[in-house]
């Protein structure tokens, strides 16, 4: 497949009633050139579940991401967990699901519920290979994934889901998949996707779940770049190249900066106009609007405010996710909001500094400081999960 792909990827739990730690543990990695996400289910329930389903989500997802082959990564799990033998079952349950921004994608499960593809509405049937490692049978396959594909895996708390209550025998697989298929909608994101499963699974429960219940749910979106003016360019002959640059995006087009708006208005020919203060916060001038540019706002005080709320939600995904739902409309709200939206983004960072401020190293507006402000959100997108590039001009 030619065409650049994306990830939008999410995952939540439900943990077993009473229990304050889940036994199940989703792992996600992603660099320039994929995405590897490892849902592990550890045996049993509580602490003892937690520490085993983190320990192989994270061996996994390590040892996948930097290229060993998965024979290597279950012989490790296997060396490291070894099987219960009381029970005669493995410690921990596995599914790895590996997908290149070129399409190729890999999926690899061991004793997990099996995971459901969905393309144009309909189950996608790739062909599977069943491989025995370490005294493990792994079901192994290879396909080409597709703008609109949906890849969602969950562990077997969802299966069981009402047993003994509103279900006799738990909902089962083909009762998951039918429940996916009608209410997936087109462009529905990941995290919707997990919000309604593990919803319908918490009623079947009855709102007290008998088992932790897992859902990691992917959706293949279509490689789009969104890019960040942020500051004048260090010549001013290079102004027209950097605007072109910008309108060139495929995703979004945002710039950042009173002066940086008035280079994108008059290289453009479009007029720069101010949002009323009904945008205005205590701590964060109003946005501006120009013809062809999804976002216009100031610049520092407005990416001070969103380093804050990225620097929270890379360490909390429920603070995440109330940004995405936020309908604030101050610029650094907004910023947030469509940086979260986007899979790459590249900030294109102009080095010319104001003079007035160019003997204090790292005053709030110098260009240290922005440098370092851009890096430090930079670095925030990167472990939400977004593939970041920084371009100085």
């Amino acid at each position: 497949m030619d065409e650049k792909i994306h990830i939008d990827a999410y995952w939540r739990s439900l943990n077993k009633n009473k229990e304050e730690l889940c036994g199940d543990r989703v792992m996600m990695k992603h660099n320039d050139q994929c995405f590897v996400a490892v849902l592990a289910d550890g045996l049993g329930s509580g602490v003892k579940a937690n520490i085993l389903s983190t320990l192989t989500s994270t061996i996994i997802s390590e040892m996948i991401f930097d290229g060993l082959p998965l024979h290597e990564a279950v012989e490790t799990i296997a060396a490291t967990l070894p099987t219960c033998k009381e029970r005669g079952i493995a410690y921990s349950t596995f599914t790895i699901i590996q997908v290149f921004y070129d399409g190729h994608a890999y999926l690899a499960q061991f004793d997990n519920p099996a995971a459901v593809l969905i393309r144009d509405g309909k189950l996608l049937h790739p062909q599977e290979e069943v491989k025995e490692m370490s005294g493990r049978t792994i079901h192994v396959s290879r396909f080409e994934a597709e703008p609109g594909d949906y890849i969602i895996t969950f562990s077997d708390g969802v299966l069981h889901a009402g047993i003994g209550m509103t279900l006799n025998f738990g909902w089962g697989q083909k009762d998951v998949e039918e429940f996916l298929l009608k209410r997936i909608r087109p462009d529905d994101s990941a995290r919707e996707i997990s919000r309604i499963l593990l919803a319908n699974v918490n009623y079947l429960y009855g709102g007290e779940p008998g088992d932790d219940s897992t859902c990691c749910a992917i959706h293949i979106i279509p490689g789009l770049e969104t890019r960040v003016m942020v500051g004048p360019p260090s010549e001013k002959k290079m102004d027209k190249e950097v605007v072109h640059k910008l309108l060139c995006a495929t995703g979004l087009k945002i710039c950042c900066g009173g002066t940086t708006s008035e280079i994108v208005a008059r290289e453009t020919g479009r007029e720069l106009k101010t949002d009323s203060l009904l945008s205005l916060t205590a701590d964060v001038p109003p946005k501006g609007f120009i013809d062809g540019i999804d976002l216009v706002t100031e610049g520092v005080l407005t990416l001070q405010k969103a380093a804050r709320y990225l620097n929270k939600a890379a360490k909390d995904q429920t603070f995440q996710e109330t940004l995405m739902l936020s309908k604030e409309e101050d610029g650094a709200s907004c910023l947030v909001r469509a940086l979260l939206e986007s899979s790459e983004i590249t900030f294109m960072v102009g080095l010319s500094d104001n003079p007035a401020y160019a003997n204090i190293a790292y005053s709030p507006i110098s260009l240290n400081a922005k440098i370092a402000l851009i890096n430090e959100v930079g670095d925030n997108l990167k472990k939400i999960g977004k593939i970041v590039h920084i371009e100085m001009y």
